[in-house]
């Protein structure tokens, strides 16, 4: 081969990665653009919901009054999810741990410090905080399924699992503290739990910091004082 026809090959073949190369960058940033659109569209969808389902109840709310409230048409809507039940629990799943990450709130990094801490009141102190973190974002939307339980079976069954795995995580905590020596005497690890149920609870939660007025210091203050007291020897 000619030096020049060698030139003009390598030429080509250069111009020709290049343009593949500049196709798959397209192809990417397309991509991520479209994904960034989508999770946009979705926290928009998310805040409506949670908005309308808090104001108005869940059976009250409809479909078509959450896409008019997050300006979207209701084929996207169902496109993103395709019942209210879904939309519900997507709102809850998020709302309940503060992201879209698929980690449950027993895998947390705040709730297994709290489980690892050897000091039992630092232990409870962490226990509290993340707790009254999350039903500051989460409470009035878990007593939405609570609330709609009576009436709708998906929302029952939402409700029933959800009490459930909160209850896991104050056993775990509490199964930590007595691994440790640190219940009170005759107290035992399912009975602190319970005692963390409900006081650590969006009923109390809504009366003390919604109804009464509570600031989120002195609320987190009297839970801690309040499961100290109740649970540790």
């Amino acid at each position: 081969m000619a030096a020049s026809e060698f030139r003009r090959s390598s030429t080509a073949t250069n111009t020709g990665s290049m343009l593949r190369m500049g196709d798959t960058v397209k192809r990417a940033y397309r991509s991520t653009a479209r994904a960034a659109a989508a999770a946009a569209r979705r926290g928009r969808i998310r805040e409506a919901a949670v908005r309308l389902f808090v104001e108005q109840g869940y059976a009250a709310t409809t479909m078509r009054q959450i896409a008019v409230a997050a300006e979207v048409g209701e084929r996207t809507l169902y496109d993103a999810f395709p019942s209210k039940a879904a939309l519900f629990s997507h709102a809850l799943d998020v709302a309940t741990v503060g992201d879209e990450e698929p980690v449950a709130v027993a895998a947390r990094p705040e709730i297994v410090a709290a489980r690892d801490d050897a000091d039992p009141r630092a232990a409870i102190a962490r226990h509290v905080a993340y707790s009254a973190a999350l039903l500051d974002r989460a409470g009035d939307l878990i007593m939405v399924s609570v609330e709609a339980a009576g009436a709708d079976p998906d929302m029952r069954a939402a409700a029933d699992a959800g009490a459930a795995a909160t209850h896991r995580v104050h056993l775990a905590l509490a199964e930590s503290l007595h691994a440790r020596g640190a219940l009170r005497d005759g107290l035992d690890p399912a009975a602190a739990a319970d005692v963390m149920y409900a006081l650590v609870s969006p009923h109390v939660h809504r009366l003390l910091r919604r109804h009464r007025g509570w600031s989120g210091e002195r609320y987190r203050g009297w839970l801690e004082e309040s499961l100290a007291r109740e649970l540790l020897g």
